[in-house]
């Protein structure tokens, strides 16, 4: 369906962009090659809109395996295929050559089925640590092979159509994409203080919830010197594995007409893994695409953007300094994994394996992971955390400070 414009192989490892595919020996693009059926919309239909869940800058939809309970699975333009989770994959097949998946089923949608002649069975290691809520499953490659995308980020709204009657009408503007493997480019400029602007190619992520991310194998190669523009130590539990980062914010990034002053981005610190191409500066991820409506359009090879009423709105990192990760089996136990030096949360004396038990008065059990982040956005706001730490409580004052 589509045509390649790399003929290289996509190995970009250097940095964990949203939740891989854990391994179990599975060719997931073997699998999602099967899958070509076009996609039946209910009552002849050409559209569908799908009750979608935006959890922080993350997409949900609801999926039916043929007749089961609906299940949330998270959409992601980066990934080589559709897959759903062993626990609840039904009727699930081994072969040599593709692994686990479930044969000849329908993945349902509301208003629209999707023919899957292969489901590929996968899991996500850690997804619910670093997201504090279960994994269902994934739609990949050959969801957007096969309709057209349109997410409303503002309105927190998808739209699917149908890629043979679908024609865009609105005053976005469209831009073609490339393909390395199954992975969407899509050519970007930004500049960096003390830098000179550049232009490059960047992966374009949904199930990344940062802005921007630059891989070490790019700017290695560019011979970027934090030291040249301002920059904080930093992690993020679904980059790198949690590695350390550096958090710092560009001069401008610009898609085409539209030029965005001072967006956040992440710098990787990973050694460059074997066969990283040191051309693709890195990754788009929804942190950044939350200011537009979104046209995902790969049967036609573009991406149509919208500006929206967030455009020009200051990104506000999370100000605490703390890495935050959801254990228990409600994954309600939120644990520290790291403390930045200097931070907020090194200054209200948090360390590395306390326990976030409450936070103003209201206890942790009806919390979740991603409200803890956003609530740790608000810069100027104080906060009174109850840890836990050895078995004994205690109560701190942290105050949120701009970082970047």
């Amino acid at each position: 369906m589509r045509r390649h414009a790399f003929l290289m192989a996509f190995v970009f490892t250097t940095i964990s962009f949203g939740l891989q595919l854990s391994s179990s020996g599975q060719s997931p693009a073997t699998t999602a090659q099967e899958n070509t059926a076009p996609a039946r919309f209910a009552y002849g239909g050409n559209a569908a809109q799908n009750p979608a869940a935006f959890i922080g800058n993350l997409i949900f939809l609801p999926v039916r395996i043929d007749q089961g309970k609906p299940l949330l699975f998270e959409l992601d333009s980066s990934a080589s295929a559709t897959s759903v989770d062993p626990s609840y994959a039904p009727n699930a097949s081994t072969s040599a050559n593709s692994g686990a998946f479930v044969p000849n089923c329908v993945l349902a949608l509301p208003g629209v089925q999707l023919p899957m002649r292969a489901l590929t069975v996968a899991g996500k290691k850690d997804f619910g640590l670093q997201m504090g809520m279960p994994y269902y499953g994934t739609l990949g490659a050959d969801f957007f092979d096969r309709l057209v995308v349109v997410v409303n980020y503002l309105r927190q709204t998808v739209q699917l159509y149908d890629p043979a009657t679908f024609a865009y009408s609105g005053s976005g503007k469209s831009f073609p994409l490339t393909f390395a493997g199954t992975a969407p480019l899509i050519r970007a400029k930004f500049e960096l203080s003390g830098h000179k602007s550049l232009e490059a190619n960047f992966e374009v992520n949904t199930a990344l919830d940062a802005a921007i991310v630059f891989s070490s194998a790019y700017t290695e190669a560019r011979r970027f010197s934090s030291v040249r523009f301002k920059t904080v130590a930093s992690s993020y539990p679904q980059l790198d594995g949690g590695a350390k980062i550096f958090l710092g914010r560009l001069k401008i990034f610009q898609l085409g007409p539209y030029v965005v002053e001072e967006p956040a981005a992440a710098f990787s610190q990973s050694n460059p893994s074997k066969g990283s191409d040191p051309t693709l500066a890195g990754a788009i991820g929804a942190g950044f695409l939350r200011r537009f409506t979104v046209v995902f359009d790969f049967p036609h090879q573009r991406m149509i953007l919208e500006p929206n009423l967030e455009f020009n709105k200051f990104a506000e990192e999370d100000m605490s300094g703390l890495s935050i990760v959801a254990k228990g089996a409600n994954l309600r136990t939120f644990e520290i994994v790291r403390v930045q030096p200097g931070s907020p949360g090194a200054a209200a004396g948090i360390h590395e394996g306390d326990i976030i038990a409450g936070i103003d008065e209201e206890p942790a059990a009806d919390i979740t992971l991603n409200a803890v982040r956003d609530l740790f956005r608000q810069v100027g706001h104080k906060y009174k955390l109850v840890i836990e730490r050895n078995g004994k409580t205690q109560e701190v004052v942290i105050e949120m400070k701009r970082l970047v």
